[in-house]
């Protein structure tokens, strides 16, 4: 997946910030969240994001798995993230 062209990634001391150049519109994201998009637009599976939250946090698989498809799936539909 990547990111789509217009979108600026901030990391910031509580996580990061997706900010849409054309409209403005922005999304807050905490730390796994960075994990996830700065996973995924790397070109690495979901998969690849959940093995990066279980090593830096205390969490079940079954939490981080399903927090993750959330994500991305409403970032792919905000169409931040595409294919």
């Amino acid at each position: 997946m990547k990111l789509r062209k217009g979108i600026a990634v901030t990391t910031t001391e509580y996580g990061g910030v997706l900010l849409d150049e054309k409209d403005g519109s922005y999304w807050q994201l905490n730390d796994t969240g960075v994990i996830v998009v700065d996973t995924l637009a790397s070109g690495h599976t979901p998969e690849i994001a959940v093995e990066r939250i279980l090593a830096d946090f205390d969490v079940e698989r079954a939490e981080a798995e399903s927090d993750v498809a959330e994500l991305t799936s409403r970032l792919v539909e905000a169409r931040i993230l595409h294919p």
